[in-house]
């Protein structure tokens, strides 16, 4: 009986035949924490006395950089010095959210075991990388030990299949799964996530779908290594590490096996306050919107910003909207910047803040008024996501954000396109 790519991932760390539901102590490859999270993993290492750390880490300062106040301008000043006495890797402010910087860094590659803390952990499964977000404390007893325990999970199988039609994107494509598998639908499963569609994805549009896996209670998404996964690795890794490919055996077992042709899907939006509350686009063209934001670990890439540039160019931000864009990465603006993308949203009326993930998680740079409506790019929309409870958030791809900003409301982004 073969195996799925989660049971072949457990199994080579444990250093032992695993099936889904089996559990093992495994070896980590990688781990990471970032600002909201990484004051309480140098806390609990300290508790544990550990002198070195046993598995690979990085910090990453993103989720308020700049430092909006006093009290988080001294939990960066405790991950600088961290980071200095154990010799631990750091991304400081503006270099970009850690969903980004981290794949770019060419530190973790296909069918290796990575732990963050940090929901959205998930995204690296665009790389055939099993991983999954855990709690500080779980991160830190990984450091020191080198390992921790698993559980493996059943796995999912998701084909799509079809032509993708103008106006939609990846994020089109997560969001309409998630919509019919619902949020607690892949509770502590992996998802693997194939067919022509998938196929066709570039890598950046690969990432939004695998980001977004755990918003349907997913442990990992994985996505096919194939020639595009290479080719994106290539340039970014050490010359002297191997790329082993991944994938499950023909004959693997799977949960469930879920299929979705997306030739006759229309742009898809998440209304509050559930990403799992998803309407087409054209079906709520009478909200008005206060905010939009583009940007965060889901569509803060290049891709993204070109689609938005060129909805965007030679067009106005509607003068009632408030449009703010975050690249998602250092790399990603220095691009956008001398591609002339910067230059479009300024002329527009947009405004373009460091590489991180404030707006996203509410810490700062564009938290809304009471009852204030925003349409973002992100991966949630809870209450109080994006720092108001009292706001509303709706979900969309980067067209639809921004040809909701040009509007003033919520668009459907074909007419720009």
């Amino acid at each position: 009986m073969g195996k799925t790519i989660a049971e072949k991932i457990l199994s080579t760390h444990a250093g032992k035949d695993l099936r889904a539901g089996d559990f093992a102590v495994c070896k980590v490859d990688f781990t990471f924490g970032q600002d909201g999270t990484s004051a309480i993993i140098i806390d609990r290492i300290k508790e544990l006395g550990a002198e070195k750390l046993r598995a690979k880490f990085c910090m990453v300062i993103d989720h308020s950089a700049p430092s909006p106040s006093e009290g988080v301008s001294r939990v960066h000043k405790k991950m600088r010095i961290f980071s200095r006495d154990y010799e631990a890797a750091l991304y400081d402010i503006g270099c970009g959210v850690c969903h980004q910087v981290i794949p770019e860094s060419g530190d973790i590659l296909p069918g290796e075991l990575v732990l963050g803390a940090d929901s959205h952990t998930c995204t690296y499964g665009a790389l055939g990388v099993f991983a999954t977000g855990v709690g500080s404390t779980d991160l830190a007893i990984t450091l020191a030990a080198g390992k921790n325990w698993f559980k493996v999970p059943e796995t999912i199988k998701i084909i799509v299949s079809g032509k993708v039609p103008k106006g939609v994107f990846a994020k089109d494509i997560i969001l309409h799964i998630i919509g019919d598998v619902k949020a607690d639908g892949a509770t502590y499963s992996a998802v693997e996530f194939c067919g022509p569609a998938i196929g066709n994805l570039d890598m950046d549009g690969r990432f939004t779908i695998s980001n977004m896996a755990v918003e349907m209670g997913a442990k990992a998404g994985f996505m096919p290594v194939d020639k595009k996964t290479l080719e994106w690795l290539k340039p970014r890794i050490a010359k002297n590490r191997k790329i082993k490919k991944i994938e499950a055996d023909s004959d693997a077992v799977y949960a469930k096996v879920l299929k979705y042709d997306i030739s006759k899907l229309k742009p898809q939006v998440a209304c509050p306050h559930a990403v799992d509350n998803v309407r087409s686009a054209d079906s709520l063209k009478n909200v008005n919107i206060n905010e939009a934001y583009l940007g965060t670990c889901t569509n803060g890439r290049l891709a993204d910003l070109k689609v938005a540039a060129g909805i965007l160019k030679s067009r106005k931000v509607h003068k009632g909207v408030r449009f703010i864009i975050a690249p998602a990465s250092k790399t990603i603006f220095l691009e956008a910047l001398n591609s002339g993308i910067i230059d479009v949203f300024v002329k527009a009326g947009a405004v373009v803040v460091p590489a991180g993930c404030g707006p996203c998680v509410g810490t700062h740079q564009g938290v809304p008024a009471d009852g204030e409506i925003v349409i973002s790019s992100a991966n949630r929309n809870f209450k109080g996501r994006m720092g108001n409870p009292d706001a509303f958030i709706y979900l969309g791809s980067p067209a639809t954000v921004c040809a909701s900003a040009i509007e003033g409301k919520i668009a459907d982004p074909r007419k720009y396109l």
